[in-house]
Order: C-alpha cells, then sequence, then structure tokens
C-alpha cells in the first residue's frame, strides 16, 4: 500500500541546500498557521520556532537549523553541556493527527519520532516514558538493528516493518505517522509498513510484553506533544509538517 500523501503535497517538500549555513533560533509561539488543505509547518526551515527542548522552555544549543534541516549535533552537545541537547519537543499538542517527515541519519546512528508524549518531566524523566516511537536508525550500522522490533521504521520494541523501506546512512528517508481515533499507520518512502490499534486489549497485551511493561504512563495517553529524539548521534529532519485529524 502507497503512502496517503498525494503527488501535489510531495512536491511542497523540496529544500534547496547549497553549502552549511545556520540560521538564528527562535524558540517561542508556534511555527505556522494550518494551509488551506490543514496542514501546518512544524519547522520553518530556518529556526526552532514552535520546539522545546523537554524539559526546558527554548530549543537547546545542540539542535540547530542549518541548509533547511533540523539537525542535531552531537558535536556541540559535547563542547554545551548535557543541557545543550535533549529531546526536541513540540510546544503544542496533538490527538489525532498526520504527521509527515523526511530524516537522515549519520553512520552507525540512533535516533527517533516519539508522539503522545507527555510534557511533564516532574513526573516523567524522558519523552519515551509515555511516547511510542518510530524508530530512526542506520541498520546497518548500529548495534541496535540486531534486535527484532529495534530496526529502523519499527514500532520501536513493539511491531516491526512489515517491509524494510530504509535507505542508507547519509540519504533522505521519507516518514508518516497517521494516529486517527486509535487506529496507528506508519509509511517509509511511500511504503506502508505497521498497522495496529491502540489502547485496546491487543494493544495492552503487547506493551506487557515489551520492555515497557513496567513504565507507568507509556502509550496511556491519547494526546501529547511530537519529539525527535537526542540519542547522542547525528540526525537531520525536515520537510516536517502535520495534520490534524
Amino acid at each position: 500500500m502507497k503512502t496517503p500523501l498525494t503527488a501535489g503535497i510531495a512536491a511542497m517538500m523540496l529544500l534547496a541546500c547549497d553549502g552549511p549555513k545556520q540560521t538564528t533560533m527562535e524558540t517561542s509561539g508556534t511555527t505556522a498557521a494550518p494551509t488551506q488543505d490543514g496542514w501546518t509547518m512544524l519547522f520553518d526551515g530556518t529556526s526552532t520556532k514552535g520546539w522545546h527542548s523537554y524539559g526546558s522552555t527554548t530549543a537547546g544549543g545542540a539542535w540547530k537549523a542549518v541548509d533547511g534541516t533540523l539537525y542535531f549535533d552531537p558535536e556541540a552537545k559535547k563542547a554545551l553541556g548535557n543541557n545543550s541537547g535533549g529531546d526536541l519537543v513540540t510546544n503544542e499538542a496533538y490527538d489525532n493527527f498526520h504527521l509527515v517527515y523526511d530524516w537522515k541519519i549519520a553512520p552507525n546512528g540512533n535516533s527517533g519520532v516519539i508522539f503522545y508524549v507527555q510534557d511533564d518531566p516532574k513526573k516523567y524523566n524522558a519523552t519515551y516514558m509515555t511516547g511510542p516511537e518510530m524508530q530512526v536508525l542506520d541498520n546497518a550500522g548500529h548495534p541496535d538493528a540486531k534486535i527484532h522490533k529495534h530496526r529502523a521504521g519499527d514500532l520501536y520494541d513493539l511491531i516491526a516493518s512489515s517491509k524494510e523501506t530504509v535507505k542508507p546512512a547519509g540519504e533522505w528517508n521519507t516518514a508518516e505517522i497517521v494516529a486517527n481515533k486509535g487506529k496507528l499507520d506508519f509509511y517509509l518512502n511511500g511504503e506502508h509498513i505497521v498497522n495496529t490499534m491502540m489502547w485496546d486489549d491487543a494493544w495492552k497485551q503487547m506493551v506487557a510484553n515489551s520492555k515497557f511493561k513496567d513504565w507507568e504512563g507509556f502509550s496511556a495517553f491519547k494526546t501529547g506533544h511530537i519529539a525527535l529524539q537526542d540519542h547522542g548521534d547525528a540526525v537531520w529532519f525536515r520537510n516536517i509538517k502535520i495534520k490534524r485529524l
């Protein structure tokens, strides 16, 4: 099954890059108003407006807008300290949504996109304590790829992709997460790779058989924030947009 995106939407997702250029960071407010067809850009291509690091009110300095991409720079985190990193979280929360984004990962890298995150660091130590994750990974180089349900595109530790369409490290992938009234679908590079229902008995049993079994609050919420994971490796995102369903 192919992606639900139309060719017209895909055409809107092209960005030109012609040499490294870091732009000024801005974190307050949202990114943009919804367009006529209902899509909202979560990344404006030039700043971190609309995002903040988990446990903070602003985006850490290791998250940079560079060449039209939202880039996590592990060297900057080493230079600036741990507080400059952390998972990057949307200022707004979402319930039923269609999220589209491009990602690429450095060789041997690991990251992810986490959703239904509860922005409550006093109660939950990390985004993944509450939010399920679509895995971002270099399948050819990272040791996590040897673990079933931990490969790129998987619903992390819960459901393995039905097929693998991921591109090699350093190449762009287009991913989609559609969460609508409990129905959850993942797409990677135009292919439908995960299909499940959240919150029913089968879901609860699946969580009970996973690493999340003792995590109170994991996947328990029907609204929450989107997070881009700082796993310590270089990762790039672009063309991040969302439609409320």
